[in-house]
């Protein structure tokens, strides 16, 4: 099995690292700062977001503004991830029909530009931690968990919806609303320490948070979070990408007849 993913691999290699430059480029073609939009764009988000929340929220949570910009970034990976993953087969219908490659290479192409976007915002992240007074340590090297698992986890979304989105076009608008309740569910700009224990517990039930609540813990406490933690986030990941492997298996021969 081994020698046969890396045959295919070595096979599309050419393909796959030419779409990825390819979405990259794209989103900011013809745009005068180009690159720069991946950093501006979350950087003013956050400026608005800050100011609006601190009023509310933000007086009696340390840190505030690296406590925010934690769960902006890591929600925005994941929206951002899966709404493009969404799109993929149908935005490249023109080569699908035309040439024989595996159609799960234009969402993980969509998934790696996300991904450098993403890690180009954690630099950003990393300098708001020093200005702000947030120690680093060791135990920072732990944040490659909850980045490796997302990830996993935004696959398996994109793999679902992008073959939802083939049959039925209707399900983009109903993903806005879901990614909207996902945000205010994820505790992006307050704190949960408010609520019982047994609503605190049903917070982790999301694994948006459940990301979010570990980048935390590491950067703000500069603690190991609990296995538990760590459970949620490599369950939910696996569990989304077999659902996204069994819907792409399952529906990928009748795409073409679709587009």
């Amino acid at each position: 099995m081994f020698t046969t993913i890396t045959t295919r691999w070595q096979k599309y290699r050419f393909v796959f690292e030419e779409l990825v430059k390819r979405d990259f480029k794209r989103r900011y073609k013809r745009t005068i700062l180009g690159m720069g939009w991946s950093m501006l764009g979350p950087l003013l988000h956050l400026l608005v977001m800050v100011l609006v929340f601190t009023h509310f929220f933000g007086r009696d949570i340390p840190h505030f503004i690296v406590y925010v910009f934690a769960g902006l970034k890591i929600f925005q990976f994941f929206s951002e991830s899966t709404n493009q993953g969404m799109a993929s087969l149908m935005a490249n219908s023109g080569i699908m029909t035309k040439v024989k490659v595996p159609k799960y290479l234009f969402l993980l192409s969509q998934n790696v530009a996300s991904l450098i976007n993403f890690g180009l915002m954690l630099l950003i992240f990393f300098l708001f931690v020093v200005i702000d007074g947030v120690s680093f340590h060791w135990r920072f090297i732990f944040l490659l968990y909850p980045i490796i698992t997302i990830t996993m986890f935004n696959i398996g979304v994109g793999l679902v919806l992008s073959a939802l989105f083939v049959f039925f076009k209707d399900i983009q608008y109903l993903y806005s609303i879901f990614t909207m309740l996902v945000m205010w569910l994820s505790a992006i700009f307050y704190s949960i320490d408010t609520f019982s224990a047994t609503t605190q517990r049903l917070f982790l039930v999301n694994p948006i948070f459940a990301h979010i609540h570990y980048f935390r813990l590491v950067v703000l406490h500069g603690v190991i979070p609990a296995w538990h933690i760590h459970l949620i986030c490599a369950s939910s990941a696996i569990i989304m990408l077999l659902i996204g492997a069994f819907f792409y298996k399952r529906y990928n021969t009748r795409f073409i007849y679709y587009m």
